[in-house]
């Protein structure tokens, strides 16, 4: 399977790239930065799928989808995003989008997913709506939250320690520190205590 990954961050395209290198059916052939790149590449690379970021810097990822159909009909289209409640989720699905999956996903289940798109599936995250949404996810897309992150600090917040945060989620224990160090920036906490504090007053918990 030949995937072109498109995504304005950097770390995003090198993290899938390492993430299906240790596969021997998946490979990276291109990434871009934006759609028009998007398009060039898919037309020029043809690839067999293509994981679509949903917010680009020149356009949303349901604008997007025509443009690389038009270039690559047979490719496959996959959003990835890390926004579970955006409009133009919808109109990415409705427009033919073959999937979605939150940037979340763990590197087995993104190898998996691709691998069930490639077979002929639609998949969408479960944790996805493709309608209506609710206030949580809307304050979690204000604060720019992603799921995980806030499971995360939910669970910080009735007293599990990193370790059975791990457990219960299915994550290393490097990994919650992760989520934890940045759900506590984009809180604005400055330790754990004040994460819980802080999305206690966002009315997440």
């Amino acid at each position: 399977m030949r995937v072109l990954v498109v995504d304005d961050h950097p770390v995003v395209c090198d993290g899938v790239r390492a993430l299906v290198s240790v596969t021997d059916d998946i490979e990276v052939v291109g990434s871009a930065r934006s759609a028009r790149e998007a398009v060039g590449l898919a037309g020029e690379l043809r690839p067999d799928l293509v994981l679509l970021d949903l917010r680009l810097p020149d356009m949303l990822g349901s604008e997007a989808l025509p443009r690389i159909a038009a270039v690559a009909p047979d490719a496959k289209v996959v959003i990835f995003t890390a926004y579970d409640d955006h409009a133009a989720l919808s109109a990415a699905l409705r427009g033919g989008a073959h999937g979605c999956l939150l940037k979340d996903v763990t590197d087995i289940d993104l190898v998996a997913q691709l691998r069930r798109v490639a077979a002929g599936a639609r998949v969408v995250d479960p944790r996805l709506r493709e309608s209506g949404g609710t206030p949580l996810r809307a304050r979690l897309f204000r604060l720019s939250l992603s799921r995980r992150e806030y499971d995360v600090v939910r669970l910080a917040a009735i007293g599990r320690t990193n370790p059975e945060i791990a457990e219960e989620l299915g994550l290393t224990r490097n990994t919650v520190k992760t989520y934890l160090q940045t759900a506590m920036h984009k809180l604005g906490a400055r330790n754990r205590v004040e994460a819980v504090r802080r999305a206690q007053e966002e009315q997440l918990l």
